[in-house]
């Protein structure tokens, strides 16, 4: 639910950078959301409803009453804050100051609770009960939104685990909390150091599939998204069966990612990294990662039309869904140049069979303006994604031909005098010998400087004669 009129709150984010979605996602909230648990529900929640303003109601109610049904306090202010600047007369902006404070209160005495029981366990010095009071602690963090009291709880715990199976524990945790922090370098190192004890443990194709698709967040939020989409189309495609609905399902990810999210991410990455054979090869004949794609339809579909080298359907299909992978709170700062990268390797397979095309072919073939055809062109130019120039007069974009005979004479040339230099260095050198004008070794030295200064004479000093 959302009203036409744009409220004053986007018009400000709009004006200080940040991302405005207008157009209304395909997209059903409830069940886009019933996916996720945790944290990162709220935090998709909060995003869609500082960022949509079709969406933004539902959203930001939806995180209220979700923030409610656990003791995040922080997280709470910001969805009424927000909604408050958005719609300052609807009844879920006024604060639930009961709740505020009888929450706080909890979260204190639950702290202090747990803080006192760890306290008595390192008195015991029992390490199985200190290890089990810092897990303890930092999951209690973690829930209400503490993550770096949460992330330092998590690391003092690795100290006090014993078995393999604890450092699997400790391990994800860490990544869990890593991920919700935005710190990627420690997924990257936790999942490093994780997967080097894979082997010792029972289950490590289970814990495997979380690690790529913990390495893939962690890839794509670098930028990397060649290293990106090898992550994910790597993921085992068990976590497809999992019950997002079973919080007992241990082949469940949705605290962080989802299986839709990897085909949504794995195939954006894809189309704009790899070439069409290897979207045709690593992709589509990918027999695990095709059961990722077949929960996303379209996406295969558009993956399908750029190998076909049908680049209209391919954009079109990813311009439909465009407004929805703006919601989504991984893609969305990545989104412009990913959509970027992939219309230019399509302009590029488009123009390789011709010289020259005209602006008013490539915008009607691409579905553009001429203006923004043009503007998208120059930037690929400037970024020499496009080896082309554009003749503004005759509105046309012409390919930068190579004179190949002309190259292949200049190199025979370059190769000769080469070739000339080399042979008057060593009949010099030959000359000198039979002179007997060569510099002696000094007595006292070693024949490795004797050598040395010989062949620098000869490699070096024959230049003085040219």
């Amino acid at each position: 639910m959302a009203g036409h009129s744009e409220p004053e709150f986007f018009v400000k984010a709009q004006q200080s950078g940040r991302t405005v979605v207008k157009d209304p996602p395909k997209l059903d909230l409830d069940a886009y959301i019933a996916n996720y648990k945790g944290k990162t529900r709220l935090d998709r929640l909060l995003l869609i409803g500082s960022s949509s303003t079709y969406l933004c109601l539902e959203a930001l109610k939806a995180a209220i009453a979700e923030s409610k049904l656990g003791k995040d306090v922080g997280r709470y202010d910001i969805a009424v804050s927000t909604l408050q600047e958005i719609a300052p007369g609807d009844p879920d902006a006024i604060p639930d100051l009961g709740w505020l404070d009888s929450t706080t209160k909890q979260v204190k005495a639950e702290t202090d609770r747990l803080e006192l029981e760890l306290k008595g366990y390192k008195n015991n010095l029992i390490k199985e009960s200190i290890r089990m009071g810092y897990d303890d602690l930092g999951q209690h963090y973690h829930r209400i939104g503490e993550v770096s009291s949460s992330s330092r709880a998590y690391l003092k715990m690795r100290d006090y685990c014993t078995t393999p199976s604890h450092i699997v524990i400790m391990s994800l945790r860490l990544i869990n909390v890593s991920i919700d922090q935005n710190n990627w370098l420690a997924v990257q190192s936790n999942v490093q150091k994780l997967r080097s004890q894979m082997q010792k443990y029972p289950d490590n194709e289970r814990i495997a599939a979380k690690l790529s698709a913990s390495m893939g967040l962690a890839h794509l939020a670098s930028g990397l998204y060649k290293e990106a989409t090898e992550s994910f189309i790597e993921t085992d495609s068990r976590m497809v069966s999992a019950k997002l609905d079973d919080p007992n399902d241990e082949e469940s990810y949705n605290e962080v990612i989802t299986p839709n999210d990897i085909a949504v991410y794995g195939g954006l990455c894809a189309l704009a990294s790899m070439s069409r054979d290897e979207l045709q090869k690593r992709v589509l004949e990918n027999s695990s990662f095709r059961n990722y794609l077949e929960l996303e339809p379209h996406i295969r579909r558009a993956i399908s039309f750029f190998v076909s080298s049908k680049y209209s359907a391919c954009l079109s299909i990813l311009e439909s869904y465009k407004a929805d992978y703006l919601l989504d709170i991984h893609l969305q700062r990545h989104l412009p140049e990913l959509y970027f990268q992939i219309r230019s390797k399509a302009i590029q397979q488009y123009f390789i069979p011709f010289s020259c095309v005209t602006l008013s072919a490539l915008a009607l073939a691409f579905n553009a303006d001429e203006s923004n055809i043009e503007h998208e062109l120059t930037r690929m130019i400037k970024r020499d994604n496009l080896d082309a120039r554009i003749d503004l007069v005759g509105r046309v974009l012409v390919a930068n031909t190579v004179d190949e005979r002309r190259k292949v004479h200049e190199e025979a040339i370059a190769m000769a005098k080469d070739y000339e230099r080399t042979a008057h260095l060593r009949i010099l050198r030959m000359e000198i010998l039979n002179a007997s004008l060569e510099v002696k070794t000094p007595k006292g030295q070693g024949s490795l400087l004797g050598m040395s200064g010989q062949e620098g004479f000869a490699n070096g000093g024959m230049d003085a004669f040219m």
